[in-house]
């Protein structure tokens, strides 16, 4: 099972990435280059807080134009804590896309004016959903859509499942698609030839939409905080990467 790349690892820190060759070549682009005026953006997150991690900065430059944005939430998200008496599934079902709302309004998105669909498939188990997915998102997306989601690579199932997915129906569709790195920075190594180095720009941040993005992730707490003595589920290590004042986008 691919999440074996994460839990193999002990995490990338932010200081090897900095020496990263390939990361240093990756073109730089802005959020209205990325989806241009008239174009509607489709984010596919796997997992409520997976639309935060990856583009969080980006969608900052949606304020005041939610009509162009759509969000699916695949899963709510309930299997992050297994074994946990504190957060647990039924909990977490319920948490976990209030933390998603939170977050949204913590990056100055007006919620009620969001077109934001929550699918419920089984956390962890996408794949299993995966023909479903395909087939919903090709009846929903227009050819002048721009679809961002997940790495099809990224080491969680349920992100590559959901990147496999998003490329299909792109393909179906004639939409751009937008794969984003999540757990990526995580197992992956500075100069690691798996990550698809000729197709990567960065989309850079200014001070108050990575300052909005920190505190959206903060809103996560179930994701962010030790559990009884067990690390959270989103190491710090990784938090760094994914806050820096870029984004990284494969296109």
């Amino acid at each position: 099972m691919s999440n074996n790349r994460i839990a193999a690892n002990q995490g990338t820190p932010w200081a090897h990435w900095q020496q990263s060759a390939h990361l240093a070549r990756a073109s730089w682009i802005s959020p209205a280059q990325l989806c241009l005026p008239g174009q509607r953006l489709v984010v596919v997150a796997p997992h409520p807080d997976d639309e935060i991690l990856a583009c969080g900065g980006l969608l900052c430059s949606f304020h005041g134009r939610e009509h162009a944005l759509l969000l699916i939430s695949v899963t709510d998200g309930e299997a992050s804590h297994r074994r946990s008496r504190q957060w647990t599934e039924h909990r977490l079902r319920h948490d976990r896309p209030m933390e998603s709302r939170h977050a949204l309004q913590c990056l100055d998105l007006t919620v009620n004016d969001l077109d934001w669909r929550r699918l419920r498939l089984k956390d962890s188990a996408v794949a299993r959903d995966e023909a479903y997915l395909v087939n919903y998102l090709i009846q929903l997306l227009t050819p002048q859509d721009v679809l961002l989601t997940t790495w099809q690579d990224d080491g969680h199932a349920d992100h590559e499942a959901v990147g496999r997915a998003c490329a299909q129906a792109a393909r179906a569709r004639g939409v751009r698609l937008v794969e984003v790195p999540v757990w990526a920075w995580h197992w992956a190594t500075a100069e690691d030839s798996r990550l698809p180095w000729s197709r990567a720009h960065r989309i850079q941040l200014d001070e108050q939409s990575l300052a909005r993005k920190r505190r959206a992730i903060a809103a996560h707490a179930s994701q962010t905080r030790s559990d009884n003595g067990q690390d959270a589920v989103l190491p710090p290590a990784l938090l760094e990467c994914l806050l820096q004042p870029f984004e990284l986008v494969f296109l």
